[in-house]
């Protein structure tokens, strides 16, 4: 039996986790959830009681359903994925590597879910979990830069801050952070890559959401795996690179 009142979350002890844990439901409604996220994963800083939560968590999606494990799933790979520990730092890989494991079966299933076909918002987060399962570092926490449709990264050359759009206002970069109103802001394009010279990693990305019925996420991902040129410089970089370099 765990021993909560030795572990340490958010807002303190960690007593309170295991009934929090034990009203979850499904729906990513559930007041439960907010509290779980605000206590184990707060503004991405994890805690003793977020990595002692990952067999339960781990458990919790395992007995439901590939579409209602969606919450545990992106809970635990948030805490998987957190690389802000002010607490001690600790590597979940190791420490629960039994659980990780499993978890990346849990999420495999959850991506089979026909379901995800209509919600691609949604669709994100599980790669992303899946990522920060296997050990893979920075996308864990940057993948859903997708759903935002927005990188915000520094030129390797010039260090200037540059936005990279790839969604509803068009697919470029500029140094304008408000380039979504009217601006006479320089946007230039960006240069997605051709799917048959993805690199590894944006290659297995793009081959899955095309298996999964999910074109348009792997359309962007053509764009974040591809090149952008400084709005400032014009030095070309390639966007990926420049997203491990921001936050890895």
């Amino acid at each position: 039996m765990t021993d909560w009142s030795e572990f340490h979350h958010a807002y303190g002890t960690a007593e309170d986790v295991p009934g929090l844990l034990d009203a979850a439901r499904p729906a990513p409604q559930d007041p439960s959830w907010d509290e779980l996220w605000s206590r184990l994963c707060h503004q991405g800083t994890v805690y003793s009681a977020s990595y002692a939560a990952l067999p339960a968590l781990r458990d919790m999606a395992r007995h439901w359903s590939p579409w209602d494990r969606r919450m545990p799933l992106c809970l635990a790979g948030s805490i998987v994925a957190g690389k802000d520990q002010p607490y001690g730092v600790q590597d979940p890989q190791v420490t629960y590597a039994s659980e990780t494991s499993d978890l990346v079966g849990l999420t495999e299933e959850a991506l089979e879910d026909p379901g995800l076909a209509d919600t691609p918002t949604t669709y994100v987060h599980l790669p992303a979990a899946l990522l920060s399962f296997e050990g893979v570092d920075v996308w864990g926490e940057r993948l859903d830069g997708l759903n935002d449709e927005e990188y915000e990264v520094s030129c390797p050359t010039c260090s200037t801050e540059n936005f990279i759009a790839f969604g509803a206002y068009g697919f470029f970069s500029t140094v304008d952070s408000m380039y979504m109103k009217a601006t006479t802001a320089r946007k230039v394009p960006l240069q997605p890559q051709a799917p048959s010279t993805l690199a590894a990693l944006g290659r297995r990305l793009h081959n899955r959401a095309l298996a999964d019925g999910q074109s348009g996420v792997a359309h962007k991902l053509t764009y974040v795996f591809g090149n952008a040129q400084c709005a400032e410089c014009d030095v070309v970089f390639g966007v990926a690179e420049a997203v491990v370099a921001c936050w890895g």
